[in-house]
């Protein structure tokens, strides 16, 4: 069975307005039905528990959904808006604005352009958003398209 390197970027939102939702949604869905490329995690400790805890979901409860009704990303909106505890407008934006503004440390940066060959002097932007989108696709270059 093939594996699947995520592709939808922490920076999309879906209809409900918060960022990385619809990749956290295709990142546990992929896992549930192994499918999850190798070395990611379906719910990782960055932007995944930023988002589970920004919006007051359970964890346990998402994934367990996740892999029993299988929802289309819609769906899973809908399950989000019945059982988040945050999801005032003032939450999402809070909470998008950390997504927006999260930093990798200096390892992981150099680590990501370094895979991509390019250097680290500052032309390229150095939020983690635009970072993991440099390393997804370099991921999935390697296992699709070299």
């Amino acid at each position: 069975m093939s594996t699947i390197v995520p592709l939808i970027s922490s920076g999309v939102a879906g209809p409900l307005g918060v960022l990385h939702l619809p990749r956290l949604w295709l990142k546990v869905s992929l896992e549930a039905r192994g499918k999850l490329a190798a070395g990611y995690p379906g719910v990782g400790k960055g932007y995944d528990m930023m988002v589970i805890d920004g919006l007051g979901l359970d964890k346990d409860a998402l994934v367990k959904y996740v892999a029993s009704q299988r929802p289309t990303y819609p769906q899973f909106e809908a399950w989000v808006k019945q059982n988040g505890k945050n999801l005032s407008k003032g939450a999402i934006h809070k909470l998008n604005v950390a997504i927006a503004g999260y930093i990798h440390d200096d390892a992981t940066r150099q680590s990501i352009l370094g895979a991509s060959g390019l250097a680290d002097d500052g032309s390229v932007c150095p939020d983690a958003v635009n970072l993991n989108n440099l390393d997804d696709w370099k991921e999935f270059h390697e296992a699709e398209l070299k």
